[in-house]
């Protein structure tokens, strides 16, 4: 069993918001035993019960109607709710006091304040400036932005309507953009002149015409000043004739004389929706062939995200969550949810390491930020830097750090417990784009173990299969999900018969959510993600996956980091692994000596590389994960077909045509 590294006191397990909400469903279901797994059981077996008493819990602002909560429970297809109505930005605001709604926070220290209020206010005059436009139900709404409080305001006016929002970051080029807007053809287009990274300004106004251009559909875009005021913007207007300045277009509402009239009672109209009305379109990550269009729902969404925020991350109304995302990445659909939790969304657009790796924990003290989200990467590149927030920061109200993206490495574990805080909830969280959340992710009244995520999702009925698909325990497996759940995507955009769908998820295991990731489950039921399944190494029959060796190389003071994939050779598979040394350090035969025997005295012969390779940069999509795939591609000599999905694509040219592999 793995390292204990945390235990919650009793005090804090009894004020959680999922001890409470244990408590209720206990008494009023007479459950079996009072631990998570007793919950948990209960929770998949009865699964229409469990997603009523989450509408319940978290205060759901509609109509869940008669009748039952599930029908035709199957995977695909099963339907929830389906006599419900509501109406997801209605929910999220809620809320109309003058505390701080949004926190956002610069890269360069520009700091905003938008209350509950105001963002009501704000989200009201858009949405009115939206029906002046003509927007209805089911219309495409995209936004090309930073993380500012602007992507909320837009995004929950389009939610208000029932049209469907879809958004990449800036750092996007043009054609990534356009190989997914291009799909979903939007009707408008928020977008930013600009963004700020790592000191430097980055100019958007030529690309947004690359994009206009390439979409027909598309009858306006919104421009909302960033980097310059919105006097300098007007003459980069003329080279877009499609273009209004936000403010321009916000006053077109007031102008135009058929557009509806404000309710009295509500500045705000709020569509009532069916609980399954399309809510986002997000976007496969991947670096195989066009982007997949997952299209959400906007009760699956809410009621997800409830849970696993209220309930798994323990966010209370006025407490404070920053997490480090950017809006080409579910996780900032997740953050806003947090809204819906009357909870305080602090916004960090930039880099995180500029100008130091402090940059995110004095925000966290600034801020008195409660729960903090960061990504695996971020963490290890604090540590790397022998940065100890610890010794300099205060983060008193600091209490949860959850961690995605990648599996958080037990180095990763065992230095946030040094060296950022000892009494703090270090929730490792996994799932993504495709459920809109969570299979694994933390649990506030259990303990922490090094190296290992606590616990599967309620309602969420997860095992790791074998390849004839038996559950397995203390063994690797494919992480699969074998009953339906309210967040499943509704399907791809343009599959109507929903084979891509279903190929996508069902292919390997009829009936069955097979995720794609290669994971262990503990006797205790912790979980270990082993990285993406199809990208696991089969050197000789035997299945490996990637993160057993990353885990062993990554530990050492002179790798940064770390790929490796399996490159065919002579009728089988060899390990090749490449590595980005610490500044200063040579690879030389001591070094790769050293590795190799690291990787033997913790794992097995066969972890062990044949090849190791030096190189200056890994590749990764733009929401941090390693490309594994895209350089297996490389080695192999196939071409890479979505090299829009790299946020650093340059760097796969060190993989390319290399002599070493040719021997």
């Amino acid at each position: 069993m793995s390292d204990l590294l945390w235990q919650p006191t009793m005090e804090r397990i009894r004020a959680s918001n999922l001890h409470r909400f244990a408590r209720k469903v206990q008494e009023r279901y007479a459950i079996f035993g009072d631990d998570y797994a007793a919950l948990h059981r209960w929770s998949v077996e009865n699964r229409a019960d469990f997603w009523s008493e989450i509408w319940r819990h978290g205060g759901v602002i509609g109509e869940m109607g008669e009748g039952p909560a599930l029908v035709d429970d199957r995977m695909p297809g099963a339907k929830w709710f389906p006599a419900a109505r509501l109406n997801f930005a209605q929910n999220l605001l809620r809320r109309r006091d003058d505390a701080p709604a949004i926190i956002f926070r610069r890269e360069d220290g520009y700091r905003r304040v938008l209350s509950f209020r105001g963002l009501h206010e704000s989200v009201a005059s858009t949405a009115r400036a939206m029906r002046a436009m003509g927007i209805e139900k089911g219309d495409r709404i995209a936004g090309y932005l930073p993380n500012m409080p602007e992507t909320v305001i837009a995004m929950l006016a389009c939610a208000s309507i029932g049209a469907i929002w879809s958004s990449c970051s800036p750092d996007f080029g043009a054609q990534g953009v356009v190989d997914r807007f291009g799909q979903i053809q939007p009707r408008l287009l928020f977008a930013a002149d600009g963004y700020l990274y790592a000191g430097k300004h980055h100019d958007c106004i030529e690309r947004l015409g690359e994009i206009a251009r390439a979409l027909p559909g598309l009858e306006r875009i919104v421009i909302i000043p960033f980097t310059r005021l919105a006097p300098a913007l007007e003459k980069d207007l003329q080279r877009l004739p499609k273009a209004v300045l936000f403010e321009t277009f916000l006053a077109s509402a007031e102008d135009d004389q058929e557009a509806p009239a404000a309710d009295p009672s509500d500045s705000i109209s709020f569509e009532a929706l069916p609980f399954d009305h399309p809510l986002y379109i997000m976007y496969s990550s991947g670096t195989t062939g066009a982007p997949k269009c997952i299209v959400h729902g906007a009760g699956g969404t809410l009621l997800q995200h409830i849970k696993e925020i209220s309930l798994h991350s323990d966010l209370k109304a006025g407490q404070r969550m920053l997490y480090l995302t950017t809006c080409g990445w579910m996780m900032w659909n997740w953050l806003v949810s947090a809204l819906a939790c009357e909870a305080t969304v602090v916004l960090y657009d930039g880099s995180p390491l500029h100008p130091s790796g402090n940059a995110l924990f004095d925000i966290v003290d600034e801020e008195e930020i409660d729960i903090f989200g960061t990504s695996a990467k971020f963490i290890d590149a604090v540590r790397n830097q022998g940065i100890e927030p610890a010794r300099s920061h205060a983060l008193i109200r600091l209490k949860t750090i959850l961690s995605t993206g990648s599996p958080l490495s037990p180095e990763g574990f065992d230095f946030v417990y040094r060296s950022i805080k000892g009494d703090i909830c270090l929730s490792s969280i996994s799932g993504g784009t495709d459920i809109m959340g969570c299979f694994a992710l933390g649990n506030p009244t259990a303990p922490v173990r090094s190296g290992e995520i606590q616990c599967s999702g309620l309602g969420l009925d997860v095992h790791a299969f074998d390849d004839e698909g038996r559950s397995l325990v203390g063994e690797k497996g494919e992480l699969v999900c074998t009953r339906a759940f309210p967040s499943m995507p509704l399907g791809f955009w343009n599959d109507p018969e929903g084979r891509r769908y279903h190929d996508a998820y069902f292919d390997r295991y009829e009936g069955v959510w097979c995720h794609g990731d290669y994971v262990e489950i503990s006797e205790s039921g912790g979980m270990i993600i082993h990285g993406r399944s199809d990208a696991v190494l089969n050197p000789g029959g035997v299945r490996i996956g990637t993160a057993e060796i990353y885990r062993q190389v990554e530990g050492l003071d002179e790798i940064v980091e770390a790929l490796v994939v399996g490159q065919q050779w002579e009728g089988d598979v060899r390990i090749v692994l490449f590595v980005v040394p610490a500044p200063g350090v040579e690879l030389n035969e001591a070094l790769e000596d050293k590795i190799k025997s690291n990787i033997r005295a913790n794992t097995t012969p066969r972890h062990v590389p044949a090849r190791i390779l030096r190189v200056s940069d890994i590749p990764r999509t733009r929401s941090g994960k390693i490309t594994e795939l895209a350089v297996r591609d490389i080695v192999h000599g196939r071409p890479v077909r979505n090299l829009e999905a790299l946020a650093n694509p340059e760097a796969l040219d060190q993989f390319s045509d290399r002599p070493e592999l040719r021997s």
